[in-house]
């Protein structure tokens, strides 16, 4: 059986060791070591760093990651099977594809296609920046948003909006609208939104953490390490913002304290 070094690993996914390292320690994967106890990995272990470098990408949560892929596993325990399944986000879900079928890891369950944008364009969503319809309150308008994320990010954001005039200290309108505009790439408007719901929600450390997260793909990481802080001052055990600002840190050098978090992340994992 071929087994890969860390070195090897790195380079067939672009990314340096450190990174591959801090997979392993998060608890991503459990390569086996040689006799020099030198990290080696398989096949398997290479495919599912890939599966995890790319959902990390997608911002999709480290605990979720680690849950999908444990599900991986146990779903298609051969190599031969795994090396042909893809796995991706669809909207708010993670999908796994081998050809013949679509499911969500994490559940186990099939994923049918009813051609959702095409329906999206059929159906019309009227502009409600000032909603006339007294009727909707702006916890309907919220309900229709979330419905609508998965076919039109536009119309999602129109509902989001009518929510907010509504109820402009709605958090969860604020957060996932301020996801819908980073994903994006309409980063100036997620950070309002992020902020907002900071700011609406004091004892919240969400809307923190993805304030850290955009300001990480906006390449200011001493702004990331501030709300990644500020996330953990609110919630000392969220794990994710341990990971994130570990990797940042372990980036910048700060080897210490990079180990610290990301080893409070993984117990935190561990224990759920």
């Amino acid at each position: 059986m071929k087994l890969f070094t860390t070195t090897e690993v790195a380079k067939i996914l672009t990314v340096p060791r450190s990174r591959v390292q801090s997979f392993v320690r998060a608890g991503f994967i459990s390569p086996s070591r040689n006799p020099g106890n030198k990290l080696q990995f398989t096949f398997q272990d290479l495919l599912l760093l890939k599966t995890a470098k790319a959902l990390f990408d997608s911002h999709v949560a480290p605990k979720k990651i680690m849950r999908m892929l444990g599900s991986l596993k146990r779903q298609l325990p051969g190599d031969q099977h795994l090396s042909r399944v893809k796995v991706y986000v669809d909207g708010q879900r993670v999908v796994a594809l081998d050809g013949n079928a679509r499911w969500q890891p994490d559940s186990g369950q099939f994923v049918f296609n009813f051609a959702a944008q095409t329906l999206a364009r059929q159906a019309r969503l009227p502009r409600p920046a000032k909603p006339k319809n007294k009727e909707l309150s702006a916890d309907d308008w919220f309900e229709r948003a979330l419905e609508l994320e998965a076919t039109s990010a536009t119309q999602a954001e129109r509902a989001y909006l009518a929510a907010l005039t509504l109820d402009p200290e709605m958090t969860d309108a604020h957060v996932n609208l301020g996801h819908l505009y980073h994903d994006a790439g309409d980063w100036e408007k997620a950070e309002k939104h992020y902020q907002a719901a900071a700011a609406s929600s004091p004892n919240d450390a969400a809307p923190l953490f993805n304030l850290g997260v955009l300001m990480e793909d906006r390449k200011q990481p001493d702004k990331a390490i501030r709300a990644y802080r500020q996330a953990l001052q609110r919630d000392p055990s969220y794990a994710d913002a341990h990971y994130n600002l570990g990797l940042i840190l372990e980036a910048l050098g700060k080897k210490a304290e990079a180990i610290s978090h990301l080893s409070t992340a993984r117990k935190i994992y561990l224990r759920r």
